[in-house]
């Protein structure tokens, strides 16, 4: 456990190769985010196309074709390269041993093993440019039985996402054992942190619905390759069987980016309130419930698909129920937040805009939930601004909090923290007029996916594209930022600069290779007791 040296685990060994043949967990989490940061801006770029193209009713920069290749492209990449494997990859991979007390995860080789079928994946994603009649035009659900019928390269393309869920399966199954078997002498598991309650529940998702997806793709490409009649019905097939293998997977998935972005949360708000966390129990209990609700409610995205009227209801009702552990989250931040010493530093500035957009997007879901609602609203744009308050208003904030809160433990620099601030304020506001629009023009009836539009949704629309700029800027300032605290920053980083009492706070700025430096002790009383830690 103690470690020989106080070399960093940047200096330990030199070279790429010491890098991409790494075992320390450390290592594999930052090749995962440069990888994921290096494809998340490419999904930007892309979004960025479309929205151009939507600024105007009528053909602007591309045609509809490639139009459908860009948002599909866009669609893979962004759910996943980015979104699904963002927070357990990077911040899973470098924090959770070190929380833990721990020196690696348990299988290391296999935790290497996970990085590289990650960029094989990815390499695969973007072959579809260069193989075939393009990228697949089918958006990033493909569904059947266009997906068996288009003559774009939709083969690669769910080989791809296919291979992509290996590497989620290793990550889940390294998580779970390390969590089980590796924990620091002293620590049960209701003293572990929330990130690692919540890294826990998403890894049994991760474990138990990642091969079903894995299974629905495979049946794609054998309908494709060898015409057995599986989905298209006029070989025989059920198009219907598709949707119900492509979203029991899919809507688990949901909580696969959004489980871990809460236990970010969970993280932050104590740590910058200087108090001991609303209703712990409370907290770690609903990880659990979410990740075995979420298993259930596949069937409300199927709500117009022709389903029996009596499981469109039992559909709806477990999808109110899911809302309650997440409704227990919101109300125990909230809470947190009441008479705490605040101190309002970059990361809690995500923490709260993550709590404010994902509020919009989950009671917007409720919306859709909704029998009656969902009718109206199903395959609008309303989906789609739903979809980004979720993922990116929820996820996407609670990655770039996580980046600024374990920024200086990393690299033991600083960033400058007033232009992160405005940075921050930027992409909110870029964010906002972005996708708030989307839910206006879903309500007046807009379809998603549509290449061209009616001019009275026009100024939505317009709006939209305006406010990706402003969020373009936001995400460039913001990474702009973080990368010039690594090179401009004179002074060294101490152990503890925001104050928090886990154990990734006891050790070095970088840490060591072997994590720290002398034994970690357990925080009095659990792992956020700041009364009796200070």
């Amino acid at each position: 456990m103690t470690a020989t040296t106080e070399l960093n685990f940047f200096q330990a060994k030199k070279g790429l190769f010491s890098w991409i043949f790494s075992v320390d967990h450390k290592r594999i989490g930052l090749l995962y985010l440069y990888s994921i940061l290096a494809f998340f801006l490419v999904g930007v770029s892309l979004g960025v196309l479309m929205r151009l193209e939507l600024l105007n009713p009528g053909k602007d920069i591309m045609e509809a074709k490639m139009y459908n290749q860009v948002f599909t492209m866009h669609g893979v990449i962004m759910i996943f390269l980015f979104i699904i494997p963002s927070i357990p990859a990077v911040f899973g991979n470098f924090f959770l041993p070190i929380m833990l007390g721990t020196d690696d995860v348990a299988f290391p080789k296999l935790n290497l093993l996970s990085w590289w079928i990650y960029v094989v994946g990815a390499l695969m994603v973007l072959s579809t440019l260069l193989f075939g009649d393009g990228p697949a035009d089918t958006g990033w659900t493909f569904y059947a039985p266009y997906s068996v019928r288009t003559g774009t390269n939709v083969t690669m393309s769910v080989l791809a996402a296919f291979v992509l869920g290996f590497a989620n399966i290793l990550t889940g199954l390294n998580f779970i054992v390390t969590i089980h078997r590796l924990r620091t002498p002293g620590m049960t598991f209701f003293k572990m942190p929330l990130f690692a309650w919540a890294l826990y529940a998403t890894s049994w998702i991760q474990l138990l619905a990642t091969p079903i997806i894995g299974i629905t793709l495979l049946m794609i490409v054998a309908e494709r390759v060898l015409g057995v009649g599986l989905f298209d019905p006029s070989i025989g097939g059920d198009p219907i069987l598709y949707q119900h293998l492509f979203w029991i997977y899919s809507h688990p998935a949901v909580y696969i980016m959004a489980l871990p972005a809460f236990g970010i949360i969970s993280e932050l708000i104590p740590t910058f309130t200087h108090r001991t966390i609303f209703g712990y129990k409370a907290i770690a209990f609903s990880s659990l419930a979410i990740a075995f609700v979420g298993y259930f409610v596949w069937g409300h995205h199927m709500f117009t698909a022709g389903m029996s009227g009596a499981a469109r209801i039992v559909f709806s009702v477990m999808t109110f129920l899911v809302a309650i552990p997440t409704a227990i989250k919101v109300f125990n931040w909230v809470a947190s937040l009441y008479k705490g010493s605040i101190d309002v530093q970059p990361p809690l500035l995500y923490a709260l805009g993550f709590i404010f957009q994902f509020m919009v997007g989950g009671l917007s879901g409720l919306v859709l939930g909704a029998l009656a609602t969902d009718i109206h609203l199903h395959d609008t744009y309303f989906v789609v601004g739903h979809f980004h308050y979720v993922m990116f208003g929820g996820t996407g904030f609670a990655f770039f909090g996580a980046l600024h809160y374990w920024y200086p433990k990393i690299w033991g620099r600083m960033y400058n923290k007033a232009v992160a601030n405005v940075a921050f304020v930027i992409l909110f506001i870029g964010f906002n007029l972005l996708y708030f629009p989307m839910l206006i023009s879903g309500l007046m009836g807009m379809p998603r996916r549509y290449y061209d539009y009616l001019p009275e949704f026009h100024l939505p629309n317009m709006i939209s594209t305006y406010g990706s700029w402003v969020l373009v800027t936001g995400l460039l300032l913001m990474i702009g930022n973080l990368i010039a605290g690594f090179y401009t920053s004179k002074e060294k980083i101490g152990r503890n600069p925001w104050g928090g009492i886990t154990l990734e706070w006891q050790t070095l700025s970088p840490p060591p290779v072997q994590n720290f430096d002398k034994m970690p002790e357990l925080p009095k009383g659990g792992p956020y007791d700041f009364e009796n830690n200070f």
